[in-house]
């Protein structure tokens, strides 16, 4: 047994059992993954994965419990790298943050530019993922750190702090009767069709909340996930906006007018998140601290003691 052979399990499974997939991630054949893992299972005696002919269905019940295991492995052998690495250059190396369309584009770029000044020798690396796929990007190590809104808390596997709350606004076209009003209601805005973020994502809970308090049902005609999207909707005039008010920036959305909407909704909170038991190099921690700033390295180190505590009960 080697660490290829459990990486190789791993992502088959992410690649949905799909061997020629998976292969390509690796940088390696079909042919040399599936020997990888036909030597796995006689090792270990047991078949790993639900097959019809070659195909691969999905993981027996041993397969896993296999899984589960390979993850705390593999986390622990990318462990041994990082302690390494801290030795040998703390001040170098790379950082992999995943986040949301929003935070990559509206509120990590000041964060950036910031820690660049400081840390010129790290590489870093900023994957845009769906908000619901953050956490498992964090989970199964592709990341170091992880930024969303509404998709990160409660997950037992990660360590989750608030890192800043923001408002909701409404954009709509120029010379909108809306632009008439005084301040915006629930109530005129029902009577819009709407446009907004998917279900679940980015304060889209707040926004339902809001409705819902009210016994209002709003038209939502358009939901997506991208603040972009919706901005470029509404300027076509298919309905009212409603986004997060760092996603409207006045020099650039010339054709559209924002109104405030705090009145409106309550306010949302993105969090930051790491994976239990990930061993990060100075720099991450510094880098979470320009995110958040009252989680310093000492918080983050605390959560992990208090949950690792927490399992043992």
């Amino acid at each position: 047994m080697n660490l290829k052979q459990l990486r190789i399990l791993r992502e088959i499974v992410r690649s949905k059992y799909n061997v020629t997939d998976a292969a390509s991630a690796l940088y390696t054949s079909q042919s040399g993954v599936s020997k990888h893992i036909k030597d796995l299972e006689d090792e270990l005696g047991v078949e790993l994965f639900e097959r019809r002919g070659k195909r691969l269905l999905g993981l027996t019940e041993p397969g896993a419990q296999v899984l589960s295991i390979v993850d705390r492995v593999l986390l622990e052998a990318d462990n041994i790298r990082q302690v390494a690495s801290k030795f040998s250059d703390d001040k170098g190396g790379t950082l992999t943050i995943v986040t949301t369309h929003t935070q990559s584009r509206y509120t990590l770029p000041q964060v950036f530019t910031q820690f660049r000044k400081i840390y010129k020798n790290v590489e870093v690396v900023l994957l845009q993922a769906h908000p619901g796929d953050v956490p498992q990007f964090l989970i199964e190590g592709r990341a170091d750190i992880g930024l969303a809104t509404d998709t990160l808390e409660g997950n037992p596997d990660l360590l989750t702090f608030p890192s800043y709350s923001w408002e909701h606004c409404v954009v709509v076209p120029k010379g909108h009767p809306l632009l008439k009003q005084s301040a915006v209601t629930l109530a005129t805005l029902a009577e819009y069709p709407l446009i907004t973020y998917h279900t679940g994502l980015t304060g889209r809970r707040q926004i339902d909340a809001a409705f819902q308090k009210h016994q209002l049902r709003p038209r939502i005609t358009m939901a997506a996930i991208d603040s972009d999207v919706i901005k470029a909707y509404v300027e076509l005039d298919f309905g009212v906006g409603i986004i997060a008010s760092m996603a409207f920036i006045p020099s650039r959305d010339t054709k559209l007018q924002k109104l405030k909407a705090a009145h409106l909704f309550q306010p949302s909170t993105t969090c930051i998140a790491v994976r239990r038991g990930r061993i990060l190099k100075d720099y991450a921690y510094r880098f979470i601290e320009m995110c958040a700033p009252k989680v310093t390295k000492e918080v983050v180190q605390a959560a992990e003691e208090a949950a690792n505590v927490r399992g043992l009960d």
